[in-house]
């Protein structure tokens, strides 16, 4: 990573090794910006308070090797982005003014599809996620992972299953709660449509009913209009001496015809007034049937206007905006499949009723396959730990799962008890811890000090991290409160998980420190900041000197540096 005008970092370049790499560094160096840096990169929210005081943002860059068909890739491919190498290139811009900016593989891409990548890149272990694990629902959620298929398949058809009883119940309770109101309805329906079949309308009927009225209602205008116009075209039969545009035209036309033969254009205008002749012929004749067809006949007026008023009474009542015939019809479709709807209400509600008794069928034989599979689960998961505390100073210290339901009448049978359920099964699931012999199990919360818990949490991470798909972990001081020989235990526990992951932790213990295969030191220049130079690999004499200093408080301690060599050494060979 490139980490530019962050907090306390000016400049500086974070280079992470393939198994475990330790950050260390003085309180207050900015170690959590490391910490803070990747949590940007992974779509962590942006605080405007972390850009560098007179910078106007601040920019994260990273580089992630991946393979081509890994999750992310793909994810990010389908983004528009484009692998570099074998890397995915990801930047993040936080402005003074709070604005927001994400890149992926040289594309601009929205903040929130690198919170999607980041459950496929990295799993982050910290202080924040220990207290989201002391919480049962959580706890229940980490065993379901660390299950695997075992429960995920169940898991699936129990959730599809309860979210179509809920849908079915919900439709069941409005039926049978709203019988009133549905019968009201379906009565309005059936009077509706009553009248409407009463009326029989037609589509269009409407239309053509106003331009018949309007043409009946103006007959005799009609009529004289196209007397007048066909006695223009083709002459009054009680003015023989009258002159017509047929007549007219006829003439011009013989006047051309007889001199066509002296010149080919008067010949082609000619034509074309020949033309104009047989038109004004056609017009004319289809003026005169115009007008002895046309009947101003009040009984078919009448009868009309009739029509018209009843379906502009079903227009108003049933039609939408437009107010047409068809917008009725419309509504009476809609208002048939409605009816019958209603209409079958008691058949429908014997449908749901026997569909929802054997969904409730269906749930407690999947809730019984997820009590089991997570019974089963919580062993190994509880045995597991158990063994990690062993290894972490706590030899006399057991864990163990509580699965456990709640009974409720209205719930599902689950191992012949009626017990509530939810989207998740019927489990409540709690981690518990005795930390030595007689003690009775408690919540980790309650059964656990200070130093323990840290070493109870630790335990639960590097267990269900073994679960986890992602490549890289990031443990945030998860050793807080840890010292000792327990020290030199957590440590080994994280390098051997650094065996078939990237382990990233950030840590004020020498002894976990001792164990990473890369430890990188932050330090402050004179002025504060942290610079390029301020996040060194540390190699030979340079990683004896801060192990002196993480054990002594100073590096120059001849005792610190014989024991920072030691730890070294035994850190070094036990891997």
């Amino acid at each position: 990573m490139r980490i530019r005008s962050l907090g306390v970092i000016d400049d500086a370049v974070v280079e992470l090794s393939p198994g475990f790499t330790a950050v260390t560094g003085e309180t207050g160096a900015g170690k959590t910006m490391v910490v803070t840096s990747l949590g940007l990169l992974l779509g962590g929210r942006a605080d405007p308070a972390l850009v560098r005081i007179g910078a106007k943002a601040a920019v994260v860059e990273g580089r992630i090797v991946m393979r081509p068909d890994a999750p992310a890739a793909l994810r990010a491919e389908e983004a528009g982005a484009e692998l570099d190498d074998g890397a995915l290139l990801i930047s993040r811009t936080v402005s003074a003014e709070g604005r927001s900016r994400a890149h992926v593989g040289g594309r601009s891409v929205p903040v929130g599809l690198l919170a999607e990548l980041a459950e496929d890149l990295v799993a982050v272990h910290g202080q924040t996620d220990q207290q989201g694990l002391l919480r049962p629902a959580r706890q229940r959620q980490a065993l379901d992972r660390y299950a695997g298929d075992a429960v995920a398949v169940p898991l699936e058809k129990y959730a599809a299953a309860h979210r179509r009883l809920r849908a079915v119940s919900a439709e069941l309770e409005e039926i049978t709660t709203r019988a009133r109101e549905r019968a009201q309805e379906a009565d309005l329906l059936r009077f509706g449509l009553d009248e409407i079949a009463a009326v029989e309308p037609v589509a269009g009927e409407d239309v053509e009913l106003a331009a018949e009225a309007e043409r009946l209602g103006h007959a005799e205008s009609l009529a004289s209009a196209a007397q007048v116009a066909h006695a223009a075209l083709a002459g009054n039969v009680e003015d023989p001496e009258g002159v017509d545009a047929g007549a007219l035209v006829a003439g011009a036309h013989r006047a051309l015809e007889s001199v066509r033969s002296h010149d080919p254009a008067l010949g082609a205008l000619a034509e074309r007034i020949g033309e104009l002749g047989i038109l004004l012929g056609d017009v004319a004749g289809e003026l005169a049937g115009y007008a002895d067809d046309l009947d101003a006949d009040p009984l078919r007026l009448a009868a009309v206007e009739e029509r018209r008023a009843a379906l502009t009474q079903l227009t108003r009542k049933y039609g939408s905006a437009d107010n047409t015939v068809d917008s009725v019809l419309e509504w009476a479709e809609r208002g048939s499949v409605r009816l019958l709807e209603l209409d079958g209400d008691d058949e429908r509600i014997d449908e749901l009723t026997a569909e929802r008794d054997g969904l409730r069928t269906e749930l407690s034989a999947l809730a019984q396959a997820l009590t089991d599979a997570r019974g089963e689960a919580a062993t190994r998961f509880a045995s597991a730990v158990t063994e990690e505390l062993a290894s972490l100073a706590m030899p006399h210290a057991r864990v163990t799962i509580d699965i456990r339901q709640t009974e409720d009448p209205d719930g599902v049978e689950v191992g012949g008890r009626l017990v509530a359920y939810g989207p998740s099964g019927t489990d409540e699931v709690e981690l518990l811890l005795a930390p030595h012999p007689g003690a009775q199990p408690r919540p980790i919360a309650k059964g656990a000090s200070g130093g323990e818990l840290s070493r109870v949490m630790l335990a639960v991470e590097v267990v269900f991290a073994g679960s986890d798909p992602v490549p890289t972990y990031l443990f945030d001081e998860v050793d807080a409160g840890v010292g000792g020989k327990a020290a030199i235990e957590v440590g080994r526990r994280l390098a051997k998980l650094a065996k078939s992951a990237q382990v990233v932790v950030v840590t004020h213990l020498p002894q976990v420190a001792a164990f990473a295969d890369r430890q990188l030191l932050v330090e402050k220049t004179n002025d504060g900041s942290v610079t390029r130079s301020g996040v060194t690999v540390l190699e030979g004499e340079d990683r004896i000197r801060e192990l002196s200093r993480m054990l002594a408080g100073h590096e120059d301690s001849l005792s610190a540096r014989a024991h920072a060599e030691e730890l070294l050494a035994a850190a070094q060979g036990s891997a």
